[in-house]
């Protein structure tokens, strides 16, 4: 799968404006421009969008060109007469960043380069039964090695990995994912361990949060308040409000699957009961018919509903109802107008979306004259590899001079002087 993610809405320097940290901050107000550009722009251009002299954005093209970060492309006009000018934008070589995830079925690896596009994904079939921490992350590492080996052939450096857990995460750790029997688990450090100590950022994050990241960056920043739920072994949310996450105090907001639908209901693993997790999970829709052997649980599900599964559908429709009642409180909260179903819930949105619509518009004060939209997410399954991997080299994108010093010192910029 290969596709072109929009960079993210660039941030401003909050650093104050020092003569010491001059230099860097006019390097990134002018690789933001070139970021938000969106397409090639002219050194000319940039000189007049940034208020710098042309000398001072000659020298620092030079510094992003020697770095990788942009590169030269075709010849682009300003719309005025006069002759056409050498373009500046993003380079499709250089730092790439690194997205590994955990799913119901599988573990994923993918890598995004710096103009947003996926250049590798890669998925390997996986159950967690019986297996710790060490064995998942031994094996993600191996997939992480992949990878690596493939993009520094195509000429990227993957300087940053971000592990996707469906769970909640505080400095690092990941405090509790019950499906995969983790708790207080150092994934970072674990992960870093598998692959020998390698000289690579590591961070980890919510499942949930890292997918409506994705969901965010793929929608071109059209989308800017929404919540994301990730359907699979367990249930969260990813919380979007103008354009920025909601992690909560401690990391653990979004824990949707947590939400009481029926007070006196099913035990739930977290010590609570009528929880949406013991409803809506794919196991609880599996229920006593786990999925075959060499069959993911969402394709097992699918199947026996397309075949007219009478426990199935049934199933599904419990699903369907209580996911509506929990996402009517937060809705009912958050005034907010979209839902992403994601994760496995992409794949089974057919017969999800009725029934929790149904219990939305009944108990969402405001449905009745501001309809809510429930679709699936854009990215389907992949929308949390996919965020983590974008996570990874969003972190050059907003911080181009972090990348700048990691370098060897290179020779200024060798290439013929461009035209205006």
């Amino acid at each position: 799968m290969t596709g072109i993610i929009r960079p993210s809405r660039p941030r401003q320097p909050e650093r104050p404006v020092r003569q010491e940290n001059l230099r860097s901050l006019n390097l990134e107000l002018v690789f933001r421009n070139i970021l938000a550009a969106g397409h090639p722009v002219s050194r000319t251009e940039l000189a007049t969008i940034t208020g710098l002299t042309r000398p001072t954005i000659t020298r620092i093209a030079e510094e992003l060109l020697a770095g990788q970060l942009i590169t030269e492309t075709g010849l682009t006009h300003n719309g005025r007469a006069g002759r056409p000018r050498v373009g500046l934008t993003l380079s499709e070589k250089g730092p790439a960043g690194l997205g590994l995830d955990i799913r119901a079925d599988a573990l994923a690896a993918c890598v995004v380069d710096l103009t947003g596009t996926v250049r590798h994904l890669a998925f390997t079939p996986s159950t967690y039964a019986g297996r710790g921490a060490p064995d998942v992350l031994t094996r993600l590492a191996h997939m992480a090695h992949a990878a690596m080996e493939a993009m520094t052939a195509d000429g990227l450096t993957v300087v940053t990995a971000t592990l996707a857990v469906p769970g909640p995460v505080h400095a690092g750790i990941v405090q509790s994912a019950p499906e995969l029997g983790w708790r207080n688990v150092d994934a970072g450090a674990l992960l870093r361990s598998a692959m020998d100590h390698l000289d690579l950022a590591i961070t980890v994050d919510n499942q949930a949060n890292l997918a409506a990241l994705g969901e965010l960056y793929a929608s071109d920043n059209t989308l800017d308040s929404f919540v994301y739920v990730s359907g699979g072994l367990g249930i969260g949310a990813g919380i979007v409000l103008d354009g920025q996450l909601m992690r909560g105090a401690r990391g653990w907001s979004g824990e949707l699957g947590h939400v009481t639908v029926y007070p006196d209901g099913k035990p739930c693993p977290c010590g609570s009961r009528g929880c949406l997790q013991t409803y809506a999970s794919l196991p609880a829709i599996l229920s006593d018919e786990p999925a075959p052997a060499g069959s993911t649980p969402d394709a097992a599900i699918t199947g026996r509903a397309e075949a007219g599964s009478p426990t199935t559908i049934a199933a599904l429709d419990t699903a369907g109802t209580t996911l509506g009642i929990a996402l009517a409180d937060m809705l009912n909260i958050l005034d907010i107008d979209t839902v992403l179903l994601g994760g496995s819930f992409s794949l089974l949105a057919s017969w999800l979306t009725a029934n929790a619509r149904a219990e939305i518009d009944q108990r969402v004060l405001s449905a009745a004259w501001a309809p809510i939209t429930i679709r699936p997410a854009l990215l389907g399954p992949d929308a949390a590899v996919i965020g983590a991997a974008l996570t990874s080299i969003d972190q050059i994108r907003q911080h181009p001079t972090d990348w700048l010093a990691r370098q060897p010192s290179r020779s200024r910029h060798a290439a013929p002087a461009s035209p205006a």
